[in-house]
């Protein structure tokens, strides 16, 4: 991929997909908790980087802060203004790429890069330009499609998967919805280490049901499935397995 992907065609697939359904609710749920003391403080400048639908800027937006946010699909902004309609909130929205956007912002105390790093045709030059925008002491909050869980996953299936999985072939293949550039936490975290960051929260989302199929999750108790998400998913040996990784890191001062 040599642009970054833009959601214009596919928006509304995106939502029926991702966040209608019980895996698009835990995924907001995570979050949420792993967010709930910075959205606690006093208001704060927060820069959505690739609001997608709007559902965390409204979420920050209700508790006070100053939100800017940014999507280069107009579409997805469309849905955005409608997220935060619906909740009784505002923030400014630009249809813009984060990178340039964020090169306009006076220093936040949050940056969120959501579901967008695996979707940019250069990840870690694109969040280099985003994260300078973060004040020492502010966050940086990265939700990123993980290269572990998919090649997992994608070996669970077996069959023909295999060969693209030994060659590494598969980067940027598959589905419309499937991201051409997983991360791998363990790189990540080194990233942002060197970049002088504190990481305080590192959870993997969806650890068990994304590798689960259709009959057997049919046969499966939700709500003891969900808690066992719930009890795992911060667990080291099993966060860097969840189909994506949240991690919340903190800038140092100075």
């Amino acid at each position: 991929m040599t642009h970054d992907r833009n959601f214009d065609a596919l928006a509304d697939q995106f939502e029926r997909r991702i966040y209608g359904s019980v895996k698009g609710e835990l995924r907001l749920e995570l979050l949420k908790e792993d967010l709930a003391g910075v959205h606690a403080s006093t208001p704060m400048d927060v820069f959505d980087a690739g609001c997608g639908l709007g559902q965390m800027s409204a979420w920050f937006a209700q508790g006070g802060h100053r939100v800017t946010a940014c999507d280069i699909s107009e579409k997805m902004l469309v849905k955005t203004r409608e997220t935060l309609k619906r909740h009784g909130c505002d923030a400014v929205l630009h249809h813009a790429p984060a990178q340039h956007v964020a090169a306009t912002l006076p220093p936040q105390d949050l940056v969120l890069v959501h579901a967008v790093l695996e979707w940019l045709a250069q990840p870690l030059a694109s969040l280099k330009a985003i994260e300078r925008t973060v004040k020492p002491g502010g966050y940086l909050s990265l939700l990123f499609f993980n290269r572990h869980g998919f090649v997992y996953r994608n070996a669970l299936h077996g069959t023909w998967r295999l060969d693209y999985l030994l060659d590494e072939s598969w980067i940027g293949k598959g589905k419309k919805l499937t991201p051409p550039h997983p991360q791998d936490p363990d790189a990540l975290v080194a990233w942002l280490e060197t970049h002088g960051y504190m990481i305080e929260r590192h959870t993997g989302i969806r650890v068990f049901y994304d590798y689960l199929g259709d009959d057997v999750l049919a046969q499966s108790d939700l709500d003891k499935l969900l808690t066992l998400e719930r009890r795992y998913c911060r667990r080291p040996t099993f966060r860097n397995m969840g189909r994506y990784i949240h991690i919340l890191a903190r800038k140092r001062d100075g």
